[in-house]
């Protein structure tokens, strides 16, 4: 997320185009946001079309009943002055909850030429924080990881510990043969791979992904990855379907994680590279957009 830290001692009139050069403010980051959770004194969302309530539900798999609020025992909540910016959600610990917001209103689905993009800011130590086991801070479907559905994980097994964006498709598109996950050549996975990504405990994160060119039914879609506004890699070009249950559709966070999250934000269309370096120098972070 990008500021415009450097506009002081120009002209109002030279701001407001310097705003609209980079495409801070209406018609530009701020026309496109559509759900935004700052983690600044509520859990809640501050936008959002759609129920804005953190939820809370039994399990992580489908069909993922919820209510709002948290999980027992305060092993999340918010923390006080410790965010990027203002404050943060913290996960203790590995729950067999899950927690976050319902898909409806909040990120904008399309069966036509879909695109979007989410971005949230994360300070951990993989190597040191997180437990054993695959780690999703965000994963996005109504159905399961690997069945039209986004995600960004940390690995189970390698050290130090990769970064991975998923982005599965429907199973019929992407796995039509009916593979086992294990006997699938790691490129033929739809996975951009961090092999040695910047987290530290002492320092946030900031991480986006966006996708353009979905349920088109062309192999044409695209999903981009980007750590701190800068691009680390892509699922290049191919069929992705996405069939969804929007009333069963979730934006689960902190799946087996370990740290602390801020910021986390939607966006109706994927913004382009220099909209992300944008994003990422936002002063305020993305409440500078509202």
């Amino acid at each position: 997320m990008q500021r415009i830290g450097q506009l002081l001692g120009m002209s109002a009139v030279a701001m407001v185009l310097a705003g609209c050069a980079t495409g801070v403010g209406k018609g530009g980051l701020g026309e496109a946001l559509v759900f935004h959770a700052s983690f600044d004194g509520t859990v809640d969302a501050r936008v959002g079309s759609g129920d804005r309530r953190m939820q809370v539900g039994p399990g992580w798999g489908a069909p993922r009943d919820s209510s709002p609020g948290l999980p027992p025992g305060d092993v999340v909540r918010l923390e006080r002055g410790v965010g990027r910016y203002g404050d943060a959600l913290r996960f203790d610990r590995k729950i067999p909850q899950w927690v976050g917001y319902r898909v409806p209103g909040n990120v904008p689905f399309s069966t036509n030429d879909w695109s979007g993009t989410i971005s949230f800011w994360l300070r951990v130590s993989p190597d040191a924080d997180l437990e054993p086991g695959y780690c999703d801070p965000i994963q996005v479907t109504s159905k399961g990881w690997d069945d039209a559905a986004f995600f960004v994980e940390f690995t189970k097994d390698e050290k130090p510990r990769e970064m991975r964006l998923g982005v599965y498709a429907d199973k019929a598109v992407w796995n039509a043969d009916g593979r086992k996950w294990d006997d699938i050549p790691l490129p033929e996975k739809p996975l951009a791979r961090v092999i040695e990504p910047p987290f530290r405990r002492d320092r946030w994160t900031q991480v986006t992904f966006t996708w353009e060119r979905f349920n088109t039914g062309r192999p044409d879609g695209v999903a981009k990855l980007y750590l701190d506004g800068e691009y680390h890699g892509q699922i290049s070009a191919r069929e992705q379907t996405f069939t969804w249950d929007l009333e069963r559709s979730v934006m689960m966070l902190g799946l087996a994680y370990t740290g602390w999250m801020d910021d986390l934000a939607v966006f109706r269309r994927a913004l382009s590279a220099e909209e992300v370096r944008e994003l990422h120098r936002l002063p305020g972070g993305v409440t500078d957009l509202r």
